[in-house]
């Protein structure tokens, strides 16, 4: 059976410079290469169990609000609002909390779920976005290393903005559809998801198989969107996924979505005569609102219809 790659980021000598360090840059840029996704493997100080419970109880009393409470989080910009109660799609409920690293956006967000006060829900959740953000840091920067770029790491950086998608799929009643999410390629650079003990994503390999991701309580899974193969020029893979739901347990899941908030361009160094440049510059922003309009979501791919050559 087909499986993902696994990068093992337990290691307390992964540091910059070291063999284990270049290693792990290598493994990531294949494994980016190859399926446009990986698994991270983290020790349990990282996410401990007792954190894990803290922030699965912290959905699962978000996602027992009433829906109109729910629909209050509203789209200040594209991918940051509520999605649910969809006919075609009954199993998927999912919320956005847009700079999601910053504190005030986590009070901001808990505000209007909670006018009463919920400090417990926002310290949780603003705490996990926090450990996601610095592991997606730790990816960039290893991806910026692996193709000798490290020196756009620290600018791609500043221009980095965290939107954190909380996600519900409940398990499907009868004889209702499994479908929990459909079929996507993600227009972040970056995604770090992390999920429950229950699987149900699926990705989509090159050649058109279905890998069926198993996660352990540890893990976390990278997705390369379609900035990021943009970026890179077409050497890294955007790839599709969806989401199955199997069994009676509802799954709950985070995705940390990076975006840049300043105009993508392909490193000059990453355009040779095997890879001529196939993206002009784009601003990010201006892909999310693209893909929003009907040529955008109809198009079989969006980044290439946006700002291919």
């Amino acid at each position: 059976m087909l499986k993902l790659p696994v990068v093992d980021f337990s290691n307390k000598d992964l540091k910059p410079g070291t063999n284990s360090w270049i290693k792990a840059c290598n493994d990531v840029r294949q494994a980016l290469e190859e399926f446009g996704c990986f698994i991270i493997e983290c020790n349990h100080n990282l996410i401990s169990s007792e954190f894990r419970s803290e922030v699965f109880g912290a959905l699962k009393n978000l996602f027992d609000l009433p829906t109109e409470t729910k629909m209050k989080n509203k789209y200040e910009r594209p991918l940051t609002g509520y999605v649910g109660q969809i006919p075609k799609l009954p199993l998927h409920e999912s919320m956005g909390i847009d700079n999601a690293t910053s504190l005030e956006a986590a009070q901001s967000f808990t505000k209007i779920m909670w006018p009463q006060g919920n400090d417990s829900f926002c310290k949780i959740v603003h705490s996990y976005a926090t450990l996601a953000a610095e592991l997606d840091r730790t990816v960039s920067r290893m991806i910026f290393e692996s193709y000798s770029l490290e020196k756009y790491h620290d600018s791609y950086i500043e221009s980095i903005t965290y939107l954190l998608r909380v996600l519900k799929n409940r398990a499907p009643i009868g004889g209702e559809p499994n479908l929990g999410f459909v079929t996507h390629t993600d227009k972040s650079f970056t995604t770090i998801l992390h999920q429950n003990q229950i699987n149900g994503l699926e990705i989509d390999t090159r050649d058109g198989q279905k890998i069926n991701v198993e996660l352990s309580p540890s893990s976390f899974v990278v997705v390369a969107g379609d900035a990021l193969m943009a970026w890179s020029n077409d050497r890294i893979h955007s790839p599709s996924h969806r989401v199955i739901m199997n069994g009676a347990v509802d799954r709950y899941s985070l995705a940390l979505f990076s975006f840049s908030s300043g105009i993508v361009k392909v490193p000059d160094e990453l355009v040779d005569d095997e890879h001529p440049l196939k993206y002009k510059p784009f601003e990010h922003f201006g892909l999310l609102r693209y893909f929003r309009t009907d040529e955008g979501y109809k198009s079989k791919c969006p980044i290439k219809a946006y700002c291919g050559i």
